[in-house]
């Protein structure tokens, strides 16, 4: 006998890659910058890469929040949010939490969104806190 009838292949699924690519392929090309075509809105951007963590109402009730050591910043509360100074907001999203000594977890965006982005990103967060400055 073989000892591939002894260990079975695993039950493949392939429609979850059907499902999984195209959707990947699509934030891909979304988000990708080209030459003649204007950056989405930056809320848009938020929902693909800041949402699994800080939430869709941007309260630090994402997706990932059950597998996370740390709670993500809350960008609702203005206290907090207004306490944070816009270079320290743009280099924790650019190099990581790390960078501004937070939360290892918060990953750096810097290779993914470009400056613009980011200082976008900052001015966002400033309207979602009710704290702009």
């Amino acid at each position: 006998m073989s000892s591939f009838a002894k260990h079975p292949a695993p039950t493949s699924r392939p429609w979850k890659s059907l499902v999984l690519v195209p959707a990947l392929a699509a934030a891909a090309l979304l988000l990708t910058p080209e030459t003649g075509r204007a950056d989405p809105p930056i809320d848009q951007v938020y929902n693909v890469y800041c949402a699994q963590c800080h939430g869709l109402k941007r309260n630090g009730t994402g997706v990932n929040l059950p597998g996370l050591s740390v709670r993500p910043r809350d960008h609702t509360d203005s206290k907090g949010m207004g306490d944070t100074p816009d270079e320290e907001l743009f280099k924790a999203i650019k190099e990581g939490g790390l960078a501004v000594n937070k939360s290892v977890l918060m990953p750096s965006w810097g290779a993914v969104l470009s400056d613009k982005q980011i200082t976008e990103m900052v001015k966002y967060l400033r309207t979602v806190c009710h704290c702009g400055k």
